[in-house]
């Protein structure tokens, strides 16, 4: 009794599978437009097809094949397509429509001119990168997409457009075309022959090549905690130039930039820039040299450092802790005054303005300068100095002669805030070390206010 139950339900499946398998292979699944052209016969990307079988294991289509198409009677009516290949719309109405939408960039096939050049998930150079294309390699345009400018060695936006396209095998992302070479195809073997073997992962030039890579003092400023936001702000950098083929060193007395074909390993975590004498080679996870011929022939090596933090938001905290510092000078104030040096009034906008300060001439304040000017939290105290001041900060002066908002000279002090005003020391300038106060003056000149509503 079970072994008949058991072949009744055999049969019941063999009877269902076969009419699923006649049902897949005469009716029709729908309709979809085809995104990469076939070479035998020769369809053409964006023409629209039936589809009568998806097949998830050999991950193709099977689809009907236009008379247009077919070289005779007798020709085949079904061909495979690759399931990356094709669009599934539904019904035959809705893939015209998407045909129709296509049609701009239907026929419209690249050539990668730059070896290593990334498709990225997103229409921006800092996105992730999901494909790295050799040269020569050819991919479809898909659409166009709005993105975020791509910028030359010099600052300046790339000419090019941000497109969303498609590989050969099946990978899709953005790719930016000021590298690629468009052209049109119509069905048929693809005109550009692909003669390059294609090279090997490298998770390490990638990882590499994910990172933003800043001066090494950059990284002394960090460990130090003292950021130099005028030097930090204006993003000092090497950009390895993987999606402009143009390398960058940019640097405070130095800019050089560096046409590339490619990226090439030349050893172990060593790489090398293909038509330049360019490489780099990666130290640690976080340092690393690059190196080039000057002109006279000899090699000059820089070094570079990946920041636990990225610069922006690095200039955002010191921003933050500069405000906080000048808020509390404000605050206490914001009109300060003393019966020798004057009256120093500070705006919410970090605008000072000092009246009557003759007496500190020439020996603090040159005779030249206007009594106003701009103050900036700019500097930093040596551990020595910590306990004893609050901080540091510059006052730039205006320049009298000059056009509006031109500086004349800076005049530094030391500063501590209490109850009744503030106290502040002349800082010479043999005393500063870039953004650091190092030490007091062998002979300090300090100068006390009161708060302007305190009696004194």
């Amino acid at each position: 009794m079970c072994s008949g139950k058991i072949g009744r339900i055999f049969g019941l499946c063999l009877i269902t599978a076969v009419i699923l398998f006649s049902f897949s292979a005469c009716g029709r699944l729908g309709w979809g437009i085809l995104l990469w052209s076939t070479e035998e016969p020769p369809i053409p990307s964006g023409t629209v097809l039936p589809v009568y079988i998806r097949s998830n294991i050999d991950r193709v289509w099977v689809v009907g094949i236009p008379d247009a198409f077919r070289s005779g009677k007798g020709s085949l009516n079904k061909m495979e397509i690759p399931l990356s290949q094709f669009e599934m719309a539904g019904s035959k109405g809705k893939a015209q429509k998407r045909a129709a939408a296509f049609s701009q960039y239907a026929r419209t096939y690249a050539e990668n001119l730059q070896d290593g050049l990334p498709i990225r998930d997103n229409p921006d150079n800092s996105a992730r990168r999901v494909y790295r294309l050799r040269t020569g390699e050819i991919i479809k345009i898909l659409s166009q997409a709005k993105g975020t400018a791509a910028i030359s060695a010099t600052g300046a936006p790339l000419p090019g457009d941000w497109y969303k396209v498609l590989t050969e095998d099946g990978s899709t992302g953005y790719c930016f075309s000021y590298r690629l070479k468009l052209f049109e195809h119509n069905g048929g073997p693809l005109a550009v022959a692909q003669t390059e073997k294609p090279e090997e992962a490298d998770p390490d030039l990638d990882a590499l090549l994910a990172k933003t890579w800043s001066p090494e003092s950059y990284s002394v400023m960090v460990n130090n905690r003292q950021i130099n936001l005028e030097e930090l702000s204006r993003h000092w950098r090497f950009d390895p130039g993987q999606d402009t083929g143009i390398a960058l060193i940019n640097l405070p007395n130095l800019e050089r930039t560096f046409s590339h074909t490619g990226i090439r390993s030349a050893g172990p975590h060593a790489w090398r820039f293909e038509g330049s004498s360019l490489q780099m080679e990666l130290r640690s996870d976080t340092l690393l040299a690059v190196q080039y011929n000057e002109t006279g022939g000899g090699l000059r090596t820089l070094l570079f450092v990946a920041l636990p933090v990225d610069v922006g938001d690095l200039i955002v905290q010191e921003t933050s802790r500069r405000e906080g510092l000048f808020h509390n000078i404000y605050s206490q104030g914001p009109s300060y005054t003393s019966n020798n040096y004057g009256t120093l009034n500070f705006t919410q906008a970090g605008v000072f303005t000092w009246t009557g300060f003759s007496l500190l001439v020439p020996r603090v304040i040159p005779q030249i300068n206007l009594g106003s000017g701009i103050i900036a939290m700019d500097l930093f105290l040596a551990p020595s100095l910590q306990s004893r001041y609050d901080g540091a900060f510059s006052l730039h002066f205006d320049n009298p002669g000059g056009t509006t908002g031109s500086r004349a000279v800076t005049v530094r002090f030391m500063y501590t805030l209490d109850n009744q005003g503030f106290r502040i020391e002349f800082v010479p300038p043999a005393d500063v070390d870039d953004v650091t106060v190092t030490r007091r003056d062998t002979s300090p000149m300090v100068l006390y206010f009161f708060r302007a509503e305190s009696n004194f």
